[in-house]
């Protein structure tokens, strides 16, 4: 122990481990899209640089490594809504960039997709946990860019997550045809500015 006042001790050693944490979740998540939910703890463990011992003294069981994963990305999005929307010179622009973060988290929640229908009843939650902190911030990502003239108002939040989870599964059945997730779902995204008055919609 360090007699030198002021020396910090167990403060960066939990610093290292709340950054190891996030580095395993962020390195899971990527493994989970590529190799799937069943893949070795040690090629998680190898990309995060951490041990695979680090890992299980974070989450005991995979399932725990799969809940934490979902939720930290569900958390990650609704923080970027509010942070997006003031960094950004429009709401549609930050409503673009936020829903462009959500294709990322669909891609990753079709990974898990075959453990979150498991029936598992450590699972349940999740989808009410993305409903509560997505369709809030969603929602007011389009009252403001409504609010502002650039998109025309009365739009379902639910229905356009849903539209962007529709697309992103289209990329499984596309067999090799030439199919942009991220082009879609720009047109869908720009599909909802106001229209000029005086031009019409086929213009």
């Amino acid at each position: 122990m360090s007699d030198v006042p002021g020396a910090a001790g167990p403060p960066p050693r939990r610093a290292d481990a709340r950054r190891n944490a996030g580095n395993v979740l962020d390195a899971a998540a990527a493994v989970f899209v590529t190799s799937g939910v069943d893949a070795p703890i040690r090629e998680i463990a190898a990309r995060a640089g951490v041990g695979t011992a680090t890992i299980y003294r974070h989450y005991p069981t995979r399932a725990d490594l799969i809940v934490a994963v979902y939720r930290s990305q569900v958390q990650s999005l609704s923080e970027a809504g509010p942070a997006l929307l003031a960094a950004e010179p429009g709401p549609h622009r930050a409503l673009a960039k936020w829903i462009d973060q959500f294709v990322d988290f669909v891609i990753t929640k079709q990974g898990l997709a075959s453990v979150l229908q498991s029936g598992e009843s450590c699972y349940d939650p999740l989808h009410d946990y993305f409903l509560e902190h997505l369709v809030p911030v969603c929602t007011r990502l389009l009252e403001a860019a409504a609010e502002a003239g650039e998109i025309a108002p009365g739009q379902d939040p639910y229905e356009l997550m849903r539209g962007v989870g529709s697309i992103c599964a289209g990329a499984a059945t596309s067999k090799g045809h030439r199919y942009d997730v991220r082009h879609l779902v720009r047109l869908l995204v720009n599909g909802l500015r106001s229209v000029p008055a005086g031009v019409s919609a086929g213009s």
